[in-house]
């Protein structure tokens, strides 16, 4: 026997739904910035909450930068090309006495069924087990056949929010109503946030929303500890990242980045590097001419690991071909993808 299809809002409902969204979000507290906490050692640690929260969604949809604007400082990379992200990169942020580790995940591949995306689609159902939270991020107004992909991996037994990114690019936002309605209608959300990730008092309040969810006990972490993440895992991020803000849509997104060394001396750290592509082709893109586009990617590259790391560096790139590499599984798991 089926049940019977639930009515359908009139507009007055509609506006009522958007108006209690709008409430909720507004009446979360503000978290004080981490410089006026007091000192979080001092916490007892039967008064310490902390829980992991993932944070899923479709390729682009602004995943990395609201980890990096929760976390307080850059932990996972950014950029216009889709699949940027492609491990599970854990970011922690200790506010009073409540500890929030966030996991960032790649955004689901639908487009491409190669090794690689087998792995990043991996990671993705991985890291939605054995979590407190699960933060569903998509953008306002919008829900899209990658979305549902998503929603569809999110198990039952979890507290899910939805999380209505870029909701400061909605300027009619009554029209919102009725796409609140059929998000509804498609999961039953713990909560359904309309935020932006670049607006610090909306990251603020989103700390007091996921406070609720998560259960007391000890830290997983130290008190000043950012992420579970290497310098080294860091340094190749952050030559990829640049690889492709600096080559755009022309390099396809199987390159990637490798470690060859990496040498710490006191605040010296000496880094080799090699970026792997595809095709000769590639090769040529990302060396540019003369040289110039590899100059200018380790130029930034290193400028941007001198700030992050707080050291001098000494960053050395090469460029290889590894032809289908992204369609094999062994190679995949050499360049360091699970």
């Amino acid at each position: 026997m089926t049940s019977p299809t639930p009515p359908k809002a009139n507009d007055a409902q509609l506006e009522a739904m958007l108006a209690k969204a709008l409430r909720r979000h507004a009446a979360a507290p503000a978290q004080p910035d981490a410089a006026t906490e007091p000192e979080v050692a001092e916490v007892p640690e039967a008064q310490q909450h902390c829980g992991l929260i993932a944070i899923v969604g479709k390729p682009n949809v602004g995943k990395s930068t609201l980890l990096n604007a929760l976390v307080g400082q850059k932990v996972s990379i950014t950029s216009r090309k889709a699949q940027t992200t492609r491990h599970r990169i854990t970011g922690v942020r200790t506010l009073g006495k409540t500890q929030f580790v966030f996991v960032d995940t790649p955004g689901f591949q639908t487009r491409h069924g190669n090794a690689l995306n087998r792995s990043l689609n991996k990671t993705v159902a991985g890291a939605v087990t054995d979590v407190d939270l699960v933060v569903f991020v998509v953008e306002a107004g919008r829900f899209h056949q990658e979305d549902a992909k998503v929603l569809a991996l999110l198990p039952s037994s979890v507290p899910v929010i939805l999380l209505a990114n870029k909701f400061d690019l909605i300027h009619r936002r009554a029209q919102l109503a009725p796409w609140l309605r059929e998000m509804q209608e498609r999961h039953p959300f713990a909560e359904i946030v309309p935020m932006s990730a670049n607006n610090a008092r909306d990251v603020s309040r989103f700390f007091g929303i996921c406070e609720k969810y998560l259960p007391q006990q000890p830290w997983m972490h130290g008190a000043d500890e950012l992420t579970d993440r290497s310098e080294k895992f860091l340094a190749s991020e952050i030559v990829r990242e640049k690889l492709f803000r600096l080559t755009g849509d022309e390099l396809p997104y199987t390159s990637t980045v490798v470690i060859d060394k990496f040498e710490e001396d006191g605040r010296m750290r000496r880094i080799a590097a090699t970026i792997v592509v595809e095709r000769d082709g590639h090769k040529g893109m990302v060396i540019g001419e003369g040289g110039e586009k590899l100059k200018r990617i380790g130029t930034e590259a290193r400028m941007e690991l001198e700030k992050l790391l707080d050291a001098k560096v000494f960053l050395e790139l090469w460029v290889k071909v590894r032809s289908g590499w992204a369609d094999d599984d062994a190679r995949v798991r050499s360049f360091g993808y699970e």
